[in-house]
């Protein structure tokens, strides 16, 4: 079938029936569902464009704009099998690319089935590289391949330093996930596992938090990592006691006031310099530039909304972004592909830096002995 009139336009909500149609014809499992496509239609932080030939909605493209960084991602593409040939995918995600850019995006990605060469091949042909695989990670049980493609080039590109990525696997250890992305960086062998996250969250726990567990204490990481050998130092905007000002039980401030002395008094008795002073983007930039690994407490609201401190590793820099490893995988739209090597603009990164009313921030800077 040849389709000459085409046209590509935004999703409008009179395209929800077609859309399901096509959604039916395309995929046999790992179909969007009504309740998805309304939420879409209806969203905001994306992208959705329908590819419309000769009257019939025939295609669309769905991209994922993540907030608070410059990462898009092609969470779902179809084209109804009578359009192929005829060069009109390679024209929705140019357009979806296009788009994403529009939005200060600097990185696509994407997963795709592994035993689907075609699309495969035609993202390989636009550029796209893969960077990773997902086994089992579909309905039929297929393994998926991650791909990435660079859509917006800033001057200068810095390598992504050599870092794997753990999903944490608990909501409270964010800390020792992160803290052991960057031990594993500096020393491959290490291995990664619940017990050694486990074991880092007791070593280094506040004892209370917001609410829930007890999430980690910038000098407890710091002891912690110190214990099992590498060199060490911490950034801190001021040394009195974090948090309290989340916390609104007398005795909970008590025991949170007492864990912090304690850490205070064993970081300066095994020696681990402290820098007082607010983290910012140049010092980050100069930690990276003199071969740190660089783990940083976030405020995790211009990420996901949430009013809680985060740590995260910083992977890497240029003149517009760090990038960034999140263990947290746990939110609905993302994946274990969206919190790899997160491009954050360094005008938003500075904004997260700075947790609570009383701007509060901190980081840890590593290497090995």
């Amino acid at each position: 079938m040849t389709l000459l009139n085409h046209k590509l336009r935004e999703v409008r909500a009179e395209d929800l029936e077609p859309l399901l149609l096509l959604e039916s014809v395309c995929f046999e499992s790992d179909r969007l569902s009504r309740r998805s496509f309304v939420r879409w239609i209806k969203g905001e932080n994306r992208v959705f464009l329908v590819l419309e030939c000769e009257g019939q909605l025939m295609g669309y493209g769905l991209v994922l704009l993540h907030k608070g960084t410059r990462l898009a991602r092609l969470y779902s593409i179809a084209l109804d099998p009578k359009t192929r040939g005829q060069g009109l995918g390679q024209k929705l995600i140019q357009a979806l690319e296009a788009a994403a850019v529009e939005e200060d995006r600097l990185f696509m990605r994407l997963e795709v089935s592994k035993p689907n060469r075609a699309a495969i091949q035609l993202y390989e042909r636009m550029g796209y590289s893969v960077f990773g695989e997902l086994p089992d990670y579909y309905d039929d049980h297929t393994d998926a391949l991650r791909m990435q493609k660079r859509i917006r080039f800033p001057e200068r590109v810095r390598a992504e330093a050599q870092v794997p990525w753990y999903r944490q696997t608990t909501t409270f250890t964010c800390g020792p996930a992160s803290l052991m992305m960057a031990m594993a960086g500096l020393q491959p062998t290490l291995e990664l596992d619940q017990n050694l996250e486990l074991d880092l969250w007791r070593e280094a726990t506040t004892i209370f938090m917001t609410s829930g567990h007890g999430g980690c204490h910038p000098l407890g990481l710091a002891l912690a990592a110190n214990q099992r050998g590498f060199q060490v130092e911490v950034s801190l905007s001021r040394t009195t006691t974090p948090f309290l000002e989340g916390v609104r039980a007398a005795h909970k401030k008590n025991i949170l006031a007492v864990v912090h002395h304690q850490f205070l008094e064993r970081t300066r008795a095994e020696v681990i310099p402290i820098h007082q002073g607010s983290v910012t983007v140049a010092k980050v930039d100069r930690w990276l530039e003199e071969g740190y690994a660089v783990l940083v407490m976030i405020s995790s609201y211009r990420m996901n909304g949430d009013k809680a401190p985060h740590w995260v590793v910083v992977t890497a820099s240029d003149e517009l972004c760090f990038y960034l490893h999140d263990p947290d995988a746990e939110k609905v739209t993302n994946s274990e592909l969206d919190c790899q090597h997160i491009p954050v603009a360094k005008v938003d990164f500075a904004k997260m830096t700075n947790y609570g009313s009383s701007r509060y921030s901190a980081a840890l800077l590593l290497k090995a002995r």
